[in-house]
């Protein structure tokens, strides 16, 4: 068997080159790319009853990809949004493996005809004046730590920043002269918000 045929080089090479070296993405999306993989793998391997360090592409076939996903809704109890993630990792690895792997293209585009399920769209729900109001004024502001939540929950409310976005705001990302700050967001994004 060649190295070609065989699934795990085209792991490694995927998760280190492409994920890595070549895409750059987050960590977060690394990390998710790597678990679904960590979770796949030992089900296609126990489904085909073939050691994991023998598996081959072709291995992960279509209809155990689906399986999976029925799995992971069924048994893990996971949401349609975590299989739809699990699910877009496969398709990244089935659309690297088909780039680089011409004996592959048609394994690719099996896989990666999967389709996702429809989800429906969280409402977010949002505070009217009177619940500000009243979350602004729960800290005791006669304390330090009264009144550092109430800076901390004006600092939100202006920017609507997240909490761990807020949480990496340095002294330097504040501009005093223009009333604004830095925030850094997901996935290395940056922009500016006014401070009122």
């Amino acid at each position: 068997m060649t190295d070609e045929a065989l699934l795990g080089p085209w792991i490694r090479r995927f998760l280190l080159e492409h994920v890595v070296a070549e895409r750059n993405l987050a960590s977060n999306t690394q990390h998710g790319y790597r678990d679904a993989l960590c979770q796949l793998i030992p089900f296609v391997a126990k489904q085909s009853k073939t050691p994991v360090d023998r598996l081959t592409v072709v291995d992960v076939s279509a209809d155990l990809v689906r399986l999976f996903l029925n799995d992971i809704e069924v048994t893990r109890q996971c949401s349609i949004a975590t299989r739809n993630q699990r699910l877009a990792a496969i398709r990244a690895v089935a659309g690297f493996v088909g780039e680089h792997s011409p004996i592959h293209i048609e394994w690719s585009g099996q896989i990666r005809s999967i389709p996702f399920k429809k989800t429906g769209k969280a409402v977010i729900p949002y505070l009217e004046k009177p619940e500000i109001d009243a979350l602004l004024a729960a800290p005791d502001r006669r304390t330090a730590q009264g009144q550092r939540d109430h800076a901390l929950l004006l600092f939100l409310y202006n920017t609507g920043a997240r909490a761990s976005e807020a949480a990496q705001v340095k002294v330097g990302d504040l501009d005093l002269n223009a009333a604004s700050v830095k925030i850094h967001g997901k996935g290395g994004k940056q922009r500016f918000c006014p401070l009122w």
